[in-house]
């Protein structure tokens, strides 16, 4: 299956930044991996917590609203990475070994549960009152439909690291790995497969608009539910652990040296909020687009109430291009995949398409109205034998055609 990765320079951010991250006291200097809300005063914050005999779960209650936490050490002796909850009452939280615990009072008591894995279980999401979808390491995918009697290995396709899962109803789900993104419409029962960078963390704000983040800065976007996606501008290279939509347009991403990023037009455009912290970031959570809280390493947990105290300024970009062009793909010939860049004017319906050497459509990789801009598409030939094919660029009156060879 292709992947789309595209890369737009319209606009230079300049952002005028205040300090409206506050840090909490959490009691503990061990990390914190996972928090979330189950309403807009309790949240539960889970992690790590070393003792004489040995690592303990660790969760972290709020009851109003992130400003103070109470501490437990839960009778578990493997450290929790990420928590989520169905309603005030059901929450499910995992983590190393194997684990997952389930909590039918808020999170005051926890019960363990059997997953019948022993890999590392990073992420969870609920999906209903009784169903539930865990993934892990070595492509552990894990679901439930009884509320957690039963834990079902379903088949991933991979052996990558899952690190990611968001659903957005009972059947659309993504998960992300560190070099795939999977997609099931049924559940679970099955997943389709598509190459990505390494990405850590997904959310999706509706069926259609999400975004991923990953290793080095990587953010990538989706406005079709998982089927496309089209990398952003982060303005950083540090890793992005975590991402929370607050609303349909904010979203939050956190990551390594304190790195807090915002958006607050869908994710197209970035900046850089001041932490102030120096520490990992792995996990945030928005009750609404003002009031968030972040987790991580040292048992930080940082709070605003102003949505961290961002603004934007959009200039113009100085390398608008000044004509439509179609670049020759890089590398050609390839196997299986190459990067395609073209250059577009001015505002146009683009549309870009692969044809086999006997005129037959093969793909297409691009079909929508694009802003003047730079891009870059990749178009993946996994599925295909080897052979000449072309890719054409129409974009209003302009049309160029090129070839490109798969070789394997």
């Amino acid at each position: 299956m292709r992947t789309l990765k595209i890369s737009l320079l319209v606009f230079i951010l300049s952002i005028n930044v205040s300090a409206q991250w506050y840090q909490q006291n959490s009691g503990t200097t061990f990390p914190i991996y996972g928090v979330t809300f189950i309403d807009s005063s309790t949240g539960i914050a889970v992690g790590g917590k070393y003792t004489p005999n040995g690592t303990r779960g660790t969760d972290f209650k709020t009851t109003d609203g992130g400003i103070t936490w109470t501490q437990q050490v839960i009778e578990i002796s493997e450290t929790l990475y990420k928590v989520s909850f169905l309603d005030t009452n059901i929450g499910t939280a995992v983590g190393y070994w194997g684990t997952i615990i389930h909590t039918t009072d808020g999170g005051t008591t926890w019960t363990q549960q059997v997953s019948g894995s022993t890999n590392i279980l990073s992420d969870v999401s609920f999906t209903g009152i009784n169903n539930c979808t865990v993934v892990g390491y070595y492509g552990t995918i894990l679901r439930t439909t009884d509320g957690g009697t039963t834990w079902i290995q379903q088949t991933s396709g991979t052996e990558i690291h899952l690190q990611g899962v968001s659903f957005m109803d009972a059947n659309i789900g993504i998960v992300v790995g560190e070099g795939v993104i999977l997609r099931t419409t049924n559940g679970g029962t099955t997943w389709s497969q598509q190459p990505s960078g390494i990405l850590f963390d997904v959310s999706f704000t509706d069926n259609n608009n999400g975004i991923a983040v990953g290793a080095v800065g990587l953010i990538i976007r989706t406005t079709d539910g998982g089927l496309n996606w089209f990398q952003q501008i982060s303005g950083t290279t540090e890793q992005l652990w975590g991402v929370s939509f607050a609303d349909a347009n904010t979203c939050i991403a956190v990551g390594g040296n304190g790195t807090i990023l915002r958006t607050t037009n869908g994710g197209i455009n970035w900046g850089q909020q001041t932490s102030g912290t120096t520490a990992p970031l792995w996990d945030v959570f928005f009750t609404d687009a003002d009031i968030g809280t972040v987790v991580g390493s040292g048992g930080t947990i940082l709070r605003t109430t102003n949505g961290g105290g961002i603004t934007f300024t959009e200039e113009n970009n100085f390398s608008q291009p000044q004509d439509f062009h179609l670049q020759q793909n890089y590398p050609n010939p390839f196997n299986p995949s190459t990067k395609i860049k073209y250059s577009v004017s001015q505002t146009s319906q683009v549309l870009i398409n692969v044809y086999d050497v006997l005129g037959n459509e093969i793909e297409t990789l691009v079909n929508e109205e694009k802003p003047a801009g730079e891009y870059e598409v990749e178009f993946n030939g996994a599925n295909l034998p080897s052979g000449i094919y072309f890719y054409r660029l129409n974009a209003g009156e302009f049309s160029e055609t090129k070839k490109m060879i798969l070789l394997k």
